[in-house]
Protein backbone atom coordinates (compact mmCIF):
# COMPACT_ATOMS: atom_id res chain seq x y z
CA UNK A 1 0.00 0.00 0.00
CA UNK A 2 0.83 3.52 -0.95
CA UNK A 3 2.61 5.66 2.02
CA UNK A 4 0.73 8.49 -0.11
CA UNK A 5 -2.77 9.76 1.63
CA UNK A 6 -5.33 12.25 1.26
CA UNK A 7 -7.00 14.67 3.84
CA UNK A 8 -10.43 15.57 2.27
CA UNK A 9 -11.10 18.47 4.55
CA UNK A 10 -14.58 20.65 5.37
CA UNK A 11 -13.14 23.52 6.82
CA UNK A 12 -16.44 25.15 7.95
CA UNK A 13 -17.36 21.55 9.76
CA UNK A 14 -18.88 21.66 13.25
CA UNK A 15 -18.41 25.53 13.21
CA UNK A 16 -14.63 25.57 12.18
CA UNK A 17 -13.79 22.63 13.73
CA UNK A 18 -13.26 20.77 10.23
CA UNK A 19 -10.15 23.59 9.56
CA UNK A 20 -8.72 23.45 13.26
CA UNK A 21 -9.10 19.36 12.74
CA UNK A 22 -6.58 19.35 9.79
CA UNK A 23 -3.68 19.90 11.10
CA UNK A 24 -3.23 17.45 14.40
CA UNK A 25 -4.68 14.70 11.85
CA UNK A 26 -1.95 15.25 9.11
CA UNK A 27 0.56 15.55 11.73
CA UNK A 28 -0.17 12.01 13.32
CA UNK A 29 0.02 10.52 9.76
CA UNK A 30 3.19 12.13 8.96
CA UNK A 31 4.67 11.28 12.62
CA UNK A 32 3.58 7.07 11.62
CA UNK A 33 5.29 8.06 8.44
CA UNK A 34 2.65 8.83 5.94
CA UNK A 35 2.82 11.77 3.11
CA UNK A 36 -0.04 13.94 3.63
CA UNK A 37 -1.87 15.82 0.76
CA UNK A 38 -4.74 18.02 1.59
CA UNK A 39 -7.49 18.74 -0.53
CA UNK A 40 -10.31 21.01 0.19
CA UNK A 41 -12.35 22.56 -3.24
CA UNK A 42 -13.90 25.68 -3.52
CA UNK A 43 -17.88 24.23 -3.18
CA UNK A 44 -18.90 20.29 -2.76
CA UNK A 45 -18.58 19.69 -6.47
CA UNK A 46 -15.08 21.01 -6.34
CA UNK A 47 -14.37 19.22 -3.59
CA UNK A 48 -15.72 16.24 -5.09
CA UNK A 49 -13.91 16.13 -8.39
CA UNK A 50 -10.44 16.73 -6.57
CA UNK A 51 -11.01 13.83 -3.99
CA UNK A 52 -11.86 12.00 -7.10
CA UNK A 53 -8.68 12.76 -8.97
CA UNK A 54 -6.95 11.70 -6.26
CA UNK A 55 -8.76 8.23 -5.61
CA UNK A 56 -8.02 8.06 -9.50
CA UNK A 57 -4.36 8.76 -8.96
CA UNK A 58 -4.15 6.08 -6.52
CA UNK A 59 -4.24 7.69 -3.18
CA UNK A 60 -3.49 4.87 -0.07
CA UNK A 61 -6.42 6.30 1.61
CA UNK A 62 -8.94 9.20 1.57
CA UNK A 63 -9.90 10.44 4.73
CA UNK A 64 -12.38 12.88 5.52
CA UNK A 65 -12.37 15.64 7.81
CA UNK A 66 -15.61 17.29 9.24
CA UNK A 67 -19.19 15.28 9.81
CA UNK A 68 -21.26 13.13 8.51
CA UNK A 69 -22.01 15.63 5.54
CA UNK A 70 -18.44 15.24 4.61
CA UNK A 71 -18.37 11.52 5.26
CA UNK A 72 -21.37 11.06 2.30
CA UNK A 73 -19.18 13.11 0.11
CA UNK A 74 -16.23 10.86 0.73
CA UNK A 75 -18.22 8.23 0.23
CA UNK A 76 -19.32 9.78 -3.60
CA UNK A 77 -15.57 9.55 -3.99
CA UNK A 78 -14.35 6.34 -2.94
CA UNK A 79 -17.37 4.14 -3.40
CA UNK A 80 -16.73 0.68 -5.67
CA UNK A 81 -13.28 1.45 -5.37
CA UNK A 82 -10.39 -0.19 -3.81
CA UNK A 83 -9.48 2.97 -1.89
CA UNK A 84 -10.35 2.86 1.65
CA UNK A 85 -11.87 5.73 3.73
CA UNK A 86 -10.47 7.21 6.98
CA UNK A 87 -12.85 9.68 8.97
CA UNK A 88 -11.83 12.57 11.45
CA UNK A 89 -15.33 13.31 13.02
CA UNK A 90 -15.20 16.61 13.70
CA UNK A 91 -18.95 17.44 12.77
CA UNK A 92 -21.70 17.77 15.07
CA UNK A 93 -23.44 14.21 14.35
CA UNK A 94 -20.52 12.05 13.72
CA UNK A 95 -22.88 9.01 13.37
CA UNK A 96 -21.05 7.25 11.00
CA UNK A 97 -17.54 7.62 12.82
CA UNK A 98 -19.64 6.35 16.09
CA UNK A 99 -21.46 3.19 14.15
CA UNK A 100 -17.32 2.12 13.53
CA UNK A 101 -16.35 3.14 16.89
CA UNK A 102 -13.91 5.42 15.50
CA UNK A 103 -12.42 8.23 18.14
CA UNK A 104 -14.92 11.40 17.72
CA UNK A 105 -14.33 15.31 18.40
CA UNK A 106 -10.52 14.06 19.09
CA UNK A 107 -8.53 14.90 15.73
CA UNK A 108 -4.79 13.71 17.00
CA UNK A 109 -6.06 10.67 18.01
CA UNK A 110 -8.41 10.15 14.70
CA UNK A 111 -5.45 10.45 12.80
CA UNK A 112 -3.07 7.93 14.87
CA UNK A 113 -6.17 5.56 14.56
CA UNK A 114 -6.11 5.92 10.57
CA UNK A 115 -2.41 5.22 10.35
CA UNK A 116 -2.25 2.93 12.71
CA UNK A 117 -5.31 1.16 10.90
CA UNK A 118 -3.11 1.49 7.51
CA UNK A 119 -0.30 -0.03 8.63
CA UNK A 120 -2.04 -2.87 10.81
CA UNK A 121 -4.30 -3.18 7.13
CA UNK A 122 -7.05 -2.93 9.59
CA UNK A 123 -9.87 -2.61 6.80
CA UNK A 124 -13.55 -3.73 6.83
CA UNK A 125 -15.96 -4.09 4.05
CA UNK A 126 -19.06 -2.27 4.49
CA UNK A 127 -22.58 -2.03 2.65
CA UNK A 128 -23.80 1.04 1.31
CA UNK A 129 -27.26 2.68 0.42
CA UNK A 130 -27.21 3.33 -3.09
CA UNK A 131 -30.35 6.16 -4.75
CA UNK A 132 -30.31 6.99 -7.74
CA UNK A 133 -26.54 7.87 -8.40
CA UNK A 134 -26.06 8.63 -4.79
CA UNK A 135 -24.56 6.76 -1.91
CA UNK A 136 -24.96 6.61 1.79
CA UNK A 137 -23.19 5.07 4.71
CA UNK A 138 -26.00 6.08 7.75
CA UNK A 139 -29.82 6.57 7.58
CA UNK A 140 -32.19 7.44 4.37
CA UNK A 141 -34.78 10.16 6.32
CA UNK A 142 -38.34 10.72 4.78
CA UNK A 143 -41.58 12.22 6.20
CA UNK A 144 -41.31 13.94 9.73
CA UNK A 145 -37.65 13.89 10.24
CA UNK A 146 -36.76 15.40 6.72
CA UNK A 147 -39.53 17.46 7.15
CA UNK A 148 -37.24 18.96 10.40
CA UNK A 149 -34.31 19.13 8.34
CA UNK A 150 -36.17 21.20 5.43
CA UNK A 151 -37.45 23.42 7.86
CA UNK A 152 -33.70 23.80 9.70
CA UNK A 153 -31.99 24.18 6.23
CA UNK A 154 -34.70 27.59 5.79
CA UNK A 155 -33.71 28.74 9.17
CA UNK A 156 -30.88 31.19 9.11
CA UNK A 157 -30.52 31.41 13.12
CA UNK A 158 -30.19 30.15 15.19
CA UNK A 159 -26.25 28.23 14.84
CA UNK A 160 -25.91 24.80 15.42
CA UNK A 161 -28.33 21.84 16.92
CA UNK A 162 -29.90 24.29 18.66
CA UNK A 163 -31.59 25.46 14.81
CA UNK A 164 -32.86 21.64 14.57
CA UNK A 165 -34.57 21.34 18.16
CA UNK A 166 -36.03 24.97 17.41
CA UNK A 167 -37.15 23.08 13.49
CA UNK A 168 -38.38 20.08 15.79
CA UNK A 169 -40.98 22.15 17.73
CA UNK A 170 -42.36 23.70 14.98
CA UNK A 171 -42.64 20.73 12.70
CA UNK A 172 -44.92 19.16 16.12
CA UNK A 173 -47.26 22.08 16.25
CA UNK A 174 -48.19 21.72 12.42
CA UNK A 175 -47.88 17.86 12.47
CA UNK A 176 -49.81 15.32 10.72
CA UNK A 177 -49.00 12.10 9.22
CA UNK A 178 -47.94 11.53 5.52
CA UNK A 179 -49.69 9.43 3.19
CA UNK A 180 -46.94 7.09 1.48
CA UNK A 181 -46.62 4.66 -1.08
CA UNK A 182 -44.28 1.95 -0.44
CA UNK A 183 -42.47 -1.07 -2.21
CA UNK A 184 -40.38 -3.66 -0.40
CA UNK A 185 -37.89 -5.67 -2.04
CA UNK A 186 -39.82 -7.05 -5.55
CA UNK A 187 -43.60 -7.17 -3.49
CA UNK A 188 -46.55 -4.92 -4.47
CA UNK A 189 -46.88 -1.32 -3.74
CA UNK A 190 -49.21 -0.38 -0.46
CA UNK A 191 -50.38 3.07 0.23
CA UNK A 192 -49.77 3.73 4.26
CA UNK A 193 -50.09 6.37 6.57
CA UNK A 194 -46.74 7.42 9.05
CA UNK A 195 -45.36 9.82 10.83
CA UNK A 196 -42.20 8.32 8.91
CA UNK A 197 -40.08 6.23 7.34
CA UNK A 198 -36.37 5.66 8.01
CA UNK A 199 -34.14 3.21 5.42
CA UNK A 200 -31.04 2.59 7.77
CA UNK A 201 -27.87 1.23 6.14
CA UNK A 202 -26.25 2.03 9.40
CA UNK A 203 -28.15 2.49 13.03
CA UNK A 204 -28.55 6.30 14.05
CA UNK A 205 -28.71 10.09 12.37
CA UNK A 206 -29.18 13.09 13.87
CA UNK A 207 -25.76 12.38 16.44
CA UNK A 208 -26.97 9.59 18.13
CA UNK A 209 -31.11 8.96 17.30
CA UNK A 210 -31.11 5.45 16.90
CA UNK A 211 -33.97 5.29 14.78
CA UNK A 212 -32.45 1.41 13.08
CA UNK A 213 -30.79 0.37 15.94
CA UNK A 214 -30.85 -2.95 14.93
CA UNK A 215 -28.90 -2.24 11.78
CA UNK A 216 -25.76 -3.99 10.51
CA UNK A 217 -23.39 -2.21 7.85
CA UNK A 218 -22.08 -5.93 6.36
CA UNK A 219 -25.37 -7.96 6.56
CA UNK A 220 -26.45 -7.14 2.57
CA UNK A 221 -29.71 -5.72 4.04
CA UNK A 222 -31.60 -2.43 4.89
CA UNK A 223 -33.41 -1.99 8.32
CA UNK A 224 -36.54 -0.03 7.67
CA UNK A 225 -38.06 1.49 10.48
CA UNK A 226 -41.56 2.90 9.94
CA UNK A 227 -43.48 5.01 12.46
CA UNK A 228 -47.33 4.49 11.75
CA UNK A 229 -49.88 7.28 11.91
CA UNK A 230 -49.22 8.25 15.17
CA UNK A 231 -50.84 11.36 17.30
CA UNK A 232 -48.74 14.13 18.22
CA UNK A 233 -49.17 13.19 21.89
CA UNK A 234 -47.87 9.63 20.83
CA UNK A 235 -44.88 10.99 19.06
CA UNK A 236 -43.90 12.92 21.95
CA UNK A 237 -44.05 9.91 24.53
CA UNK A 238 -41.99 7.91 21.55
CA UNK A 239 -39.18 10.28 20.34
CA UNK A 240 -36.85 10.05 23.49
CA UNK A 241 -37.07 6.62 23.35
CA UNK A 242 -34.99 6.96 19.77
CA UNK A 243 -31.95 7.26 21.85
CA UNK A 244 -31.51 4.10 23.23
CA UNK A 245 -33.15 2.36 20.28
CA UNK A 246 -36.17 1.38 22.84
CA UNK A 247 -38.74 2.92 20.26
CA UNK A 248 -38.83 -0.09 18.42
CA UNK A 249 -41.19 -1.74 20.60
CA UNK A 250 -43.54 0.66 20.27
CA UNK A 251 -46.96 -0.67 18.84
CA UNK A 252 -47.02 2.01 16.18
CA UNK A 253 -43.02 1.26 14.54
CA UNK A 254 -42.89 -1.89 12.82
CA UNK A 255 -38.96 -2.78 11.28
CA UNK A 256 -38.36 -4.63 7.80
CA UNK A 257 -35.33 -5.93 6.58
CA UNK A 258 -35.39 -5.47 2.46
CA UNK A 259 -32.00 -5.11 0.01
CA UNK A 260 -34.26 -2.25 -1.87
CA UNK A 261 -37.29 0.01 -1.24
CA UNK A 262 -39.08 2.36 -3.41
CA UNK A 263 -40.67 5.10 -1.58
CA UNK A 264 -43.52 8.11 -3.00
CA UNK A 265 -45.05 11.19 -1.34
CA UNK A 266 -46.17 14.43 -2.34
CA UNK A 267 -44.02 17.26 -1.10
CA UNK A 268 -41.52 14.97 0.61
CA UNK A 269 -37.54 15.60 0.53
CA UNK A 270 -35.30 12.25 0.76
CA UNK A 271 -31.86 12.90 3.44
CA UNK A 272 -29.31 10.44 3.10
CA UNK A 273 -26.86 10.87 5.71
CA UNK A 274 -28.20 14.08 6.40
CA UNK A 275 -28.00 15.66 3.03
CA UNK A 276 -30.58 16.48 0.75
CA UNK A 277 -31.18 14.19 -1.90
CA UNK A 278 -34.17 15.61 -3.50
CA UNK A 279 -37.99 14.89 -3.95
CA UNK A 280 -39.76 12.01 -3.58
CA UNK A 281 -40.42 9.53 -4.97
CA UNK A 282 -37.11 7.35 -5.16
CA UNK A 283 -36.06 4.12 -5.13
CA UNK A 284 -32.76 2.81 -2.82
CA UNK A 285 -30.94 -0.32 -2.83
CA UNK A 286 -28.92 -1.79 -0.39
CA UNK A 287 -24.82 -2.61 -2.02
CA UNK A 288 -22.93 -5.11 -0.39
CA UNK A 289 -19.19 -4.58 0.11
CA UNK A 290 -19.50 -1.87 -1.47
CA UNK A 291 -16.67 0.83 0.65
CA UNK A 292 -13.76 0.34 2.29
CA UNK A 293 -13.35 1.55 5.45
CA UNK A 294 -10.63 2.17 8.25
CA UNK A 295 -11.32 0.43 11.68
CA UNK A 296 -9.45 0.10 15.08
Amino acid sequence: MTSDVTLFVNPTAGRGRGARAAQPAASALRKAGFSVRTVLGADAADALARAREAVDAGTGALIAVGGDGMANLALQAVAGTRTPLGLVAVGTGNDYARALGLPVLAPEEAGRAAAEALKGARLRELDLGRAGERWFGSVLATGFDSRVNDRGNRMRWPRGRFKYDLAILAELAAFRPTPFRIALDDGPAREIEATLIAVGNGTSYGGGMRICAGAEMDDGLFDVTIVGDCSRATLLKVFPRVYKGTHLSHPKVTVHRVSKISLEAAATTGYADGEPLGPLPLTAECVPRAVTVLVP
